[in-house]
């Protein structure tokens, strides 16, 4: 794919509110997911984790669950699937050793990145949470200062996880198929109706689906009032 046929396909995706029933291949839905997961991850950590529910016997009271905890909004019962993203909070003590594992660390490298991790990770017990909520604003009089994931965690997981979602919506849209991204719920209640670990955050519930809408319009502001040379 070269940019222009990108292009084309980053401008042809739109938020559809109606679908067809039909259901999606179980591989398609996969591949779809494949995709999500090789986005970009902080540290490569990959907190990222999918809730999938589709049309099914099975699932059909979770569907009515989740369409009460999505404020009555239609698509979530009338797509064949929605993927429900969330941020694992204790990515740390999950992700970490298998990181290092998989990226075939050096002893060096390991050292360095278990150091940058702990500095923008560790919550310790109460006082390096507060070092870190107090010192980081101190400290960025004197020198350029990241947000750290330790105060601000789910600000941190909400950008991984947006991250993977875009990639889901586009490879979506490039296999013929529809998505809504949502972003008005009750998180509590979605985590409830799907038994999502209480550590985990949601940021976003996205129905995908074959649109039973056509030639829906977007428009999108001029690139010279929002390109900042």
């Amino acid at each position: 794919m070269n940019l222009e046929e990108f292009s084309k396909l980053a401008a042809s995706r739109r938020a559809v509110r109606r679908f067809q029933p039909d259901p999606i291949p179980k591989e398609t839905l996969e591949a779809l997911l494949n995709c999500a997961r090789w986005a970009p991850s902080g540290f490569n950590l990959q907190p990222t984790h999918y809730f999938v529910v589709q049309n099914h016997n099975q699932d059909q009271k979770k569907k009515e669950k989740m369409l009460k905890a999505c404020c009555y909004q239609q698509q979530v019962v009338q797509a064949p699937a929605v993927v429900v993203f969330t941020g694992d909070r204790r990515v740390i003590s999950h992700n970490l050793e298998q990181v290092i594992i998989d990226d075939e660390m050096t002893e060096e490298a390991e050292t360095r990145f278990r150091r940058n991790v702990s500095l923008y990770f560790d919550q310790g017990f109460g006082i390096s949470w507060l070092a870190k909520l107090i010192g980081a604003p101190l400290l960025r009089l004197f020198t350029p200062m990241p947000v750290l994931p330790a105060v601000y965690k789910r600000n941190w997981l909400t950008k991984q996880v947006s991250l993977a979602a875009m990639n889901f919506m586009l490879a979506a849209e490039a296999a013929g198929l529809a998505t809504s991204p949502i972003e008005g719920f009750d998180e509590w209640r979605v985590k409830r109706a799907l038994g999502i670990p209480w550590y985990h955050v949601v940021p976003i519930v996205i129905p995908v689906g074959y649109a039973a809408e056509a030639n829906i319009t977007k428009s999108r502001f001029p690139l010279e009032e929002l390109v900042h040379w």
